[in-house]
């Protein structure tokens, strides 16, 4: 959809893989893989069961699966993923935080 040349490009100063720790950077939370909507996906899951999952999930009207997506099987084993995890409540990139038990099945 868009494209950016190499310049455009920026040198990250580190990358954030599946199990890394934010601890050192002043939070108690690790970096989960959620793929579906873009390859490389990552959500934040704190200690106390918040989860920030960016454009995986959506709650403009209800929560589901984000209307965009890059795989769609990738994006239900996230969902499925979430599940498996303490995660209590949901911050989508689109829409109001909500509870995981909340979210509907959708393709």
């Amino acid at each position: 959809m868009f494209r950016f040349d190499k310049s455009n490009r920026v040198t990250p100063d580190f990358k954030l893989t599946e199990g890394f720790a934010l601890a050192a950077n002043g939070l108690d939370a690790e970096v989960i893989s959620l793929p579906g909507h873009s390859r490389g996906s990552i959500g934040i899951l704190t200690s106390d069961g918040d989860c920030f999952v960016g454009d995986l999930l959506e709650n403009t009207r209800r929560p589901v699966l984000n209307s965009i997506m890059d795989d769609l099987a990738a994006a239900h084993a996230s969902v499925e993923k979430l599940k498996s995890l303490n995660v209590k409540t949901v911050y989508p990139g689109h829409g109001q935080p909500f509870a995981l038990e909340q979210i509907e099945d959708s393709d």
